[in-house]
Order: structure tokens, then sequence, then C-alpha cells
């Protein structure tokens, strides 16, 4: 009996030593591609209004600031590379009317590094920074993700106003390095 007792305990040293040296590896490949995109959500235009004033002698009523746009991005950026920006620019200018726009901080459910908004801007032909330093990051997709944007006209000089009807106004976003 003296004898199976020292064999199962050499078999029990035997079997832990297997276990103690046995060890691998595996190479894994990861690709990451540099991304860039960018929309506003959710699609479709906006409308700006002046109203008649009520009393004669008062000027037309500004429209209300416009808060239903949300820009949402994705970036990767190179190895090395350089943040990334959206600006925004309009088609024409309105003789009298100031386009103004302002993003917001990024809120909802993104992550990475997100852009930083710029201080309020009045619209140009030329394109102005919005939001700069963005990274590597995504905002989340749709209303209530990313930079919440605020629109809004103001007047400039008011003997350069004329009455006009659906003026259309095309603002271009656009994401660059």
């Amino acid at each position: 009996m003296k004898h199976f007792g020292i064999n199962t305990v050499i078999f029990l040293m035997v079997s832990c030593r297997i276990s103690a040296q046995s060890t691998g590896n595996r190479t894994v490949a990861v690709t990451l591609p540099v991304v860039t995109l960018m929309d506003v959500e959710p699609s479709g235009p906006i409308t700006l209004s002046y109203s008649a004033p009520a009393d004669a002698g008062r000027p037309v009523a500004l429209p209300s600031v416009n808060m239903t746009k949300w820009v949402n991005y994705t970036s990767a950026i190179a190895l090395g590379g350089i943040s990334r920006r959206i600006t925004a620019s309009v088609n024409q200018v309105i003789p009298g009317i100031d386009i103004k726009i302002q993003a917001s901080g990024a809120s909802g459910s993104g992550g990475g590094t997100l852009g930083i908004p710029s201080a309020q801007i009045t619209l140009t032909i030329a394109a102005q920074t919005i939001i700069s330093g963005i990274g590597g990051a995504f905002t989340g997709n749709g209303a209530n993700n990313g930079h919440q944007l605020s629109i809004s006209l103001t007047t400039n000089t008011y003997a350069n106003l004329s009455a006009r009807t659906n003026t259309p106004v095309i603002i271009t976003y656009t994401i660059t390095e």
C-alpha cells in the first residue's frame, strides 16, 4: 500500500510541473483607418422670420434663436497627425442682416478628445472655425449628441433692410485638419 501512495505523489508532482511550464503567444494585427466624418442632425431646413411690429415706430422683431441642429462627428487621426476643426460659411450675405452661429460644448453619448467651441461668430462667405481641437473622438449620433448649434439673426444696418420672402441661405459646414 505504501508503494501506491508514493506513485500517486509522484504523479501529482509531474502533473503540476508540466502545467507550470506551458506558455504560448500569438501576434495580433490591429488596423484603425483614418476617419473624418461629420454631419448636422436632424436633416432639413430651418426658418428664421422677422415679425412686423404691432405699433408704428418700433423695429421689426427678431426671430427666436434656432437651437434644433446638432453637429455630430467621428474622428480618428493619423499617428502624429494634427487635430481637426469644423468651419462654417454661407453662400450669400443678406444686406442689413447678420447670421450668427455658436456651437455649444459637446454633450451626449460620445467620447475621446471632443472639440472646443469657438465664441459666437457672424457668418460670411469665408469659412470660420466654430469647433477646434478635435482628436480621436465620436459624439454620438443624432439630436442631443455632439455640439448643439445656436443660429440667430440680428440687424446690422437698418437702412439696408429690404422686404424679402423665403430667401435661401445655405450654411456649409466642413471638418478639416
